[in-house]
């Protein structure tokens, strides 16, 4: 996925806290459900179709005072993963 795409969730997907799971963060969709782990979560939740990946990329990087261009291409391959299955878009 290009910096310059702007991700959001895919129709029908949706990320919230999941009571029946002690509170922890679910990807919802029809007929599909996964937890995503705590550097997936961070991602998504600035997934919300407005933000650029490179904007994505930039909080998250300022955030964990981390080398862009390792976080660049972890959310880029994370992102294009879950554009393949039907996640998110852009």
């Amino acid at each position: 996925m290009a910096e310059a795409a702007v991700p959001r969730l895919a129709r029908g997907m949706r990320l919230r806290q999941d009571a029946a799971r002690d509170g922890r963060w679910v990807v919802l969709g029809p007929e599909r459900m996964f937890v995503p782990d705590e550097i997936a979560l961070e991602v998504l939740r600035l997934v919300d179709g407005a933000r650029t990946v490179g904007v994505i990329v930039d909080e998250l990087a300022a955030r964990f005072a981390a080398p862009r261009a390792e976080i660049l291409a972890d959310v880029t391959a994370m992102l294009e993963d879950l554009a393949g299955r039907g996640v998110v878009a852009s």
